[in-house]
Order: C-alpha cells, then structure tokens, then sequence
C-alpha cells in the first residue's frame, strides 16, 4: 500500500531539502545511495526541493510488496525551443541500493553497478488545468520494480514491455511501453556504485509490434522525430489517438520496413505461454524423461544449468502476460532486445558470462521427433522468429512463465549450439534447442503465413511436417493456465 505526501520529510527531501543551515548539519540522517540520487534531482530542479512522493507504507526490507521506497513527481515545463511540452517527471528511489548495508541488495562495491544499477523515470505530458500529477505512473514503476526483483532481469535502453493495457486503465491506445535513457538525469556515482536513469516511454499496439520486428532504438529515433508522438524527451500522452504510422506513413513503408529487411529483429526472445514434448520416446517411459508436459512438473536444473540458461535468456524476454503487473504476480517476463550487430554467424555465448560449453553440461539429448505448444499470442510471434531472427543467423528462445521450459530456435549459423544439423533436435532437462535450415525456413513460413491474421484464427490449431518429425499446436490460454482443463 502506497501514501502520499510532500517530500519534506527526511528520506523524502534528502540532505540540502530546508533552508538555513540546519539542513547541512543532518547527513548522516539519510541514506548514502539516495542522497546520491537526490543531488541529481536537485541539480535538475533546484526550485523543487519538497516534490509531491508517493512512498510505501511498508518498505520491501520490512516485508511489503512495493520494492521502490519512494516515487517522486516533479513539474517540469520543458522548452518550448525545442517545442517540448509541459509534463510531470516522475523519478524513483529503490532498484539502485540506497542503503549499502545489505537490507535489500548486496553490496559489491563502488565500481560497479549500484543494486541493479537503474532507477526508472516517465515523463507524462500534463493536461491543461491539471494542478497535481497523477499517482498511477508510480503504481506502474512499482510493477515494472516487482519483476526486476522478482526476476532478476534488469532492463536496458531499447527494452519493450509489452503491457496489453492502456498504462492508466483508461480507453487509451498507449498500452505497451520502450524504454531509454532519460535525456536530462545524469549518470550518479554513489558509495554504492553507479545509478543510470531508464525513461519509460508509452507506445502504441502497432509502435511496440514495430519494435519487436524491428528494435526498440530504432522505434525510439522514429518517436523523437513526432512532436506529438514523444518529440525529443519522449514524453508520454496518453491522449495519443493516432500512431506514428498513421501521422506519417513513410514511416513504416520506408524506415521500418527497410530496417527489418536489413538488420532483421534484435528480439532474442520472449517469456511465453509454451511447453514441448519428446515424441522420440513412448508416454509410458517415465524414467529419466525429458519430455516437458503441461501438468507435470518440470525436472529441477542444476544450480550450474540453472545459471549457465539465465545468462543467455537474461536479455531475451518480454512480458507477454497481462495479470501479472500489478497486482503482484511472479508469472510476467520482461521485453528484452539483445541489440547486436547483424551477421550470419550469431552465438549463444552471453555477453557477461564465458561462453556456455555443450560438454560441461550434465547431459545432453538427442531427439528424433518434437511436439511444440504455444498459446496465440507466443504462436504469433513464430514468424518473427523465423523471418527476423533465424533467416538472418541468430537464434530465439521462448522461456515459459510457469516453469523452467525453454525452447531455442537455432540456425546453423549460431556457435555454441547443441543442436546439429545431423541432429537438429537435441534437449538438456527442460531446455530444448531445434536447428533449422534456411530452406525449411522458407517453408515453414509459408506453412505458418495464417499466423500474420489472429483475427481469422481458431483455435486450436496444429501444424505438421512428418518428414522433419515436427509438431507445433497452437492452444488455447486456458490449457496451459489450467493443466487440468
């Protein structure tokens, strides 16, 4: 549960808040890692130092759901020079350690980064006439901070979070959001480390499918270049009626779609409503089965596998489930690009971690034949996959919400892969890879050309290919959020 009050109590305010000298007197008062922060608050609104807060009630160390101890809201009237409108900036204080005594993040030094090593910030155009800013952009910045701690997946410039809601819960198209470095926060060094400030960005339906098929930078210039749309702050309206394609057509005919073209997607992958099957072996042998059934529980990973898999999803997945942000729910992934530079050889080595080695892996299995199972929206994205990733020698994994099923799509350009094309289907516990060659590609996007029209879909729906030993089922939700149904 969250409160709100002006900023002029002492975590609120910080360190310089009052006038006179008392105010110099009581640093020791306030956290290190949010005065930090607040000294870069006060740098960009000297005239503020009391800023409207929403603050939980029961911090996240003493057992509350809200990881973020404070959202403050401040006016900013931007600059009509670069027509940038009057908004309210909204800043938070918790996914960067504040405290440095362990309470919430572990302490690791000054060097790197501080707790997650962010704070997210949103730019909301205010309404003519409004006198206070409205709290639901802090009731979202807490969702976005629950599934960071919640995950352990950190967000980057040019992530997407896919949200299937208007942000505010109103009729509004902004329903999804990018996010970018926010153009006046400064980097901060604290005695904990370094804090950079990520903006979230509100996007239409069609802006965020852009992003997913192109990437999110690019999505993010085009915005910048749409007064209306964001215009050089990225600032959000959330009385935007129309998309950028819509007030400029070119837009897509000619920047986005050539970008897909030539760069293809830098989605790495998604968090998804999936789950595979093993068909290589009979339903009765139970023994040491690697088949991943909905209903059953997955086998447990290593703690090493466990690692070695979270590294190289760690900047691949993307929200696409609605119930989970808020209220608390653990089951909603994030929108993760891995922004790379286009080539046909890509890799599964993760960028911060040695490479993942197919012999240091417990246990690797081939596979003869393979059931995939995707609910629509996860199916929705296969020729994304196909035609933005594989075609271009990258990979792309689904990673499923309710467990620790991945599927890996592999080309035979991308190094570290388990799979071959002798052996294009191979497994390790839950996690399954499937080399595809560009020439059953080709087919499979044709075969799977339905998919670009949900509208026209019934479902279930199956597709095979016998020859390949390849089954993919597309289902409906309730299957896989009632095992038993």
């Amino acid at each position: 549960m969250e409160g709100v009050r002006p900023g002029g109590g002492p975590p609120a305010g910080g360190p310089g808040s009052g006038s006179g000298s008392g105010s110099a007197s009581f640093p020791s008062l306030f956290p290190p890692g949010l005065h930090g922060i607040y000294g870069e608050c006060r740098r960009l609104y000297p005239d503020q130092p009391n800023p409207l807060q929403v603050t939980a009630i029961l911090k996240y160390w003493l057992g509350g759901p809200d990881p973020l101890d404070y959202v403050s809201m401040y006016r900013n009237l931007g600059n009509p020079a670069l027509n940038v409108p009057e908004h309210w900036h909204y800043i938070s204080f918790g996914l960067s350690d504040l405290y440095g005594d362990n309470r919430v993040h572990e302490f690791t030094g000054t060097d790197g980064p501080s707790g997650f090593g962010f704070e997210l910030t949103f730019r909301l155009k205010r309404e003519t006439g409004e006198s206070a800013p409205p709290t639901w952009p802090a009731e979202l910045m807490q969702g976005l901070a629950r599934y960071v701690f919640q995950s352990e997946n950190t967000f980057c410039s040019g992530d997407h979070v896919s949200w299937h809601s208007p942000l505010d819960n109103s009729e509004s198209r902004i329903q999804h959001m990018l996010l970018t470095e926010d153009p006046q926060m400064q980097p901060v060094q604290t005695p904990f480390g370094v804090v950079t400030f990520l903006q979230i960005v509100g996007v239409c339906t069609e802006e965020l499918h852009a992003a997913q098929q192109w990437n999110g930078q690019g999505i993010l210039e085009l915005l910048r270049t749409v007064p209306v749309a964001g215009g050089p702050w990225l600032i959000t309206d959330m009385r935007r009626g129309e998309t950028i394609f819509e007030i400029d057509p070119h837009l897509q005919q000619e920047r986005v779609d050539k970008g897909i073209e030539t760069d293809g997607s830098n989605l790495s992958g998604v968090s998804a409503k999936c789950a595979w099957d093993d068909l290589s072996r009979p339903p009765e042998d139970d023994e040491d089965s690697r088949s991943i059934c909905i209903g059953t529980q997955p086998r447990r990973l290593s703690g090493k596998d466990t690692e070695q898999i979270r590294e190289t999803l760690r900047r691949g997945l993307e929200i696409n489930s609605k119930p989970v942000l808020p209220p608390i729910n653990a089951q909603r992934q994030n929108g993760l690009n891995l922004d790379r530079a286009p080539s046909r050889k890509d890799s599964l080595e993760s960028e911060s971690s040695a490479a993942i080695i197919p012999h240091e892996l417990i246990r690797t299995r081939q596979l003869e034949s393979v059931h995939l199972k995707f609910n629509q929206e996860s199916g929705a994205l296969i020729p994304l996959c196909l035609r933005g990733r594989l075609l271009h020698g990258r990979h792309f994994t689904y990673k499923s919400i309710t467990g620790d099923t991945a599927i890996t799509f592999v080309s035979t350009g991308v190094e570290g892969a388990f799979a071959t094309e002798e052996h294009p289907y191979a497994a390790h516990g839950p996690w399954l890879q499937i080399l595809l060659t560009e020439e059953f590609v080709e087919r499979m996007l044709e075969d799977l050309e339905d998919l670009n029209s949900p509208e026209e879909f019934k479902l279930p729906k199956e597709y095979s290919w016998p020859e390949k030993k390849l089954k993919v089922s597309i289902l409906p939700d309730a299957v896989f959020d009632n095992p038993l149904h």
